[in-house]
Order: structure tokens, then C-alpha cells, then sequence
């Protein structure tokens, strides 16, 4: 069976606005438009999964708990319009400041490809063929390290992170204004190929 086409979706500044360290459920405000977008995926059997650095829990900002009823309230957004989250992928970890065990190297925190490694292994994705967006020049780097196309939306940190991508020389497959947007090229850019569903 064909390993199947991930789609890497940030969290912060890409599906949701972004807030200085999100701690609360009332804190997440879902771009409009990006349940559906997302539900575009999911008719299409791409495999959607959110991959997000979470450092307010290595600052003492939040804890994973706290990050529970967060993500119950993304799933729950995404299920208001008939869509759903594959997985939800987070790293907790900081390399040089924090709490322990959180305030490590590790291999997950972006811009290392860690979560998308993992998606790789538990969910049978095809990395070469999958898709990385965010607004970030880490979501750039950790998609670019595993070979899957780029997309950098223009919401959140996106125009800053473009101009540094620029002058950095960091590729990037595609500019997008908003998340709505990069899915519709990542379903352009599908278009006629099998699914591990097909």
C-alpha cells in the first residue's frame, strides 16, 4: 500500500491568531475560513496533522495539562465544520531556558524535524510528497530537512518570516496569504495522485 500524503499544518499565526504564549481555551481564535479549508483535506483523505513548538511549557508559562482542554477547543472548531485533526503534534521543550525535564536539546522542537519523523513513522506518511505550512522560517527549515514542499502564509509572523527566508536564502515553495490559501495549493498540487485510500 502507498504510504499516504501528510499535510503539516502550524498552530499559532497559521490555523489560529497568534497570542504571546496561548495559555487558555478563551485565547484561541480559529482563522476564518480554516475549519473548511481543513475539511477540504480531509475529503480528499490527505492526512492532517498539526505540528507546534510549545516553549510556554519549558518557561512555566503553561503545562501540558493545560494544553488539553486548548487543543479539545482547536478539534472542537474543526468539528463545527465537519473537520478533523488527524493528530496534534507539540514539542515542549527548550534548549537553553526553562524547567526540567523541559529545558533540553531535543530532536522534536522545530525547526528539527522530529514531530514530522514521528507523523512519518505512526501514521505512514510519505514525507517527500507531503506538506509543510506555517509562518515561521522553522516551518520553513523543517520541512525543507525532510524534503516536503513549503508553504509560508502571510497570517502571524509570516511577513517577517519571509523577508528572512529571503535574505537568509531559505527555500520556500510557495507564499500564501492565509491557511485557506496554502490548502488550495497543496490541493492544486495533489490533484490526480492516489492516496493510501485510492
Amino acid at each position: 500500500m502507498r504510504r499516504s500524503i501528510g499535510a503539516f499544518l502550524d498552530r499559532d499565526g497559521t490555523l489560529n491568531v497568534e497570542v504571546d504564549f496561548l495559555r487558555t481555551p478563551d485565547q484561541l481564535q480559529v482563522y476564518p475560513g480554516a475549519a473548511r479549508a481543513v475539511r477540504k483535506l480531509n475529503d480528499r483523505k490527505i492526512t492532517t496533522c498539526v505540528i507546534s513548538n510549545q516553549s510556554g511549557i519549558a518557561r512555566g508559562y503553561l503545562s501540558e495539562a493545560n494544553l488539553i482542554p486548548i487543543h479539545a477547543k482547536l478539534r472542537e472548531e474543526m468539528l463545527n465544520e465537519g473537520a478533523t485533526l488527524d493528530r496534534i503534534y507539540y514539542c515542549p521543550h527548550h534548549p537553553t531556558s526553562g524547567i526540567e525535564p523541559y529545558n533540553i536539546d531535543c530532536d522534536c522542537r522545530k525547526p528539527k524535524p522530529g514531530m514530522l519523523r514521528r507523523a512519518e513513522r505512526e501514521l505512514g506518511i510519505d514525507l517527500a510528497r507531503s506538506f509543510v505550512v506555517g509562518d515561521s522560517v522553522v516551518d520553513m527549515q523543517a520541512g525543507n530537512t525532510v524534503g516536503a514542499t513549503t508553504i509560508l502564509v502571510q497570517t502571524g509572523y509570516g511577513e517577517a518570516s519571509l523577508r528572512t527566508c529571503t535574505l537568509e536564502e531559505i527555500p520556500v515553495d510557495f507564499v500564501a496569504p492565509t491557511v485557506v490559501e496554502a490548502i488550495d495549493f497543496i490541493l492544486d498540487n495533489v490533484e490526480g495522485e492516489p492516496t493510501d485510500n485510492d
